[in-house]
């Protein structure tokens, strides 16, 4: 691998493992080849021991038959992105978003599977203090840069606490986030939703 080369894939790398969603990269055929902090977390496990580990032996899908038709789809070279109904952990569900990637090292590429876990109904995600003030300022409408000013963050800070609420709220967006977290009891009715003033 050329030197440039090397560099940016060890950045990316690096991204990934910093990155809150649980992801892993693994081949065609089903071989751990990495896996990042929050999978690992999610497996009780460190990254280096999940390694060169089968990946169905770790996340289990829900319909092996879909996980068949999809690494026959990739061995004919179909390159799309599937979503898969996985558990993994013992007791955790959701979906496994599967998306192959190229590499020049393998055949058929090497495939990118984050997954997002199911929302848990019965309660919802506990806030730091700063979160909840966060979660608080963009409900009343303030915009990124507001939020950041009165936090005390940058405005990349505050994306990122809003990324990683929304992945532990399993919702798409901050207003996805906001009507969700009413909806737990997260806001409460008398501070929101915001009135105009």
């Amino acid at each position: 691998m050329a030197t440039e080369e090397v560099k940016w894939r060890n950045r990316f790398l690096a991204v990934l493992d910093r990155a809150p969603v649980p992801t892993l990269i693994m081949t065609v055929h089903g071989l751990i080849l990495l896996v990042n902090r929050a999978l690992a977390s999610e497996l009780g496990r460190r990254p280096s021991e999940l390694e060169f580990q089968k990946a169905l032996d770790l996340v289990r899908p829900e319909d092996p038959d879909a996980a068949h038709r999809m690494v026959f789809d990739l061995l004919k070279r179909r390159r799309s992105q599937y979503r898969l109904r996985v558990s993994w952990a013992g007791t955790r569900t959701g979906e496994a978003i599967v998306e192959p990637v190229e590499d020049p090292e393998f055949e058929y590429g090497a495939l990118l599977v984050t997954l997002h876990r199911d929302p848990d109904r019965r309660r919802p995600p506990a806030l730091s203090p700063r979160e909840s003030e966060i979660l608080a300022l963009v409900a009343a409408g303030a915009t990124t840069s507001t939020v950041a000013r009165q936090v005390g963050l940058t405005v990349d800070g505050v994306n990122y606490h809003l990324a990683r609420l929304c992945d532990r709220f399993t919702v798409p967006n901050r207003t996805a986030l906001v009507a969700r977290a009413y909806t737990l009891g997260v806001l409460h009715p008398e501070t929101w939703p915001p009135t105009p003033g």
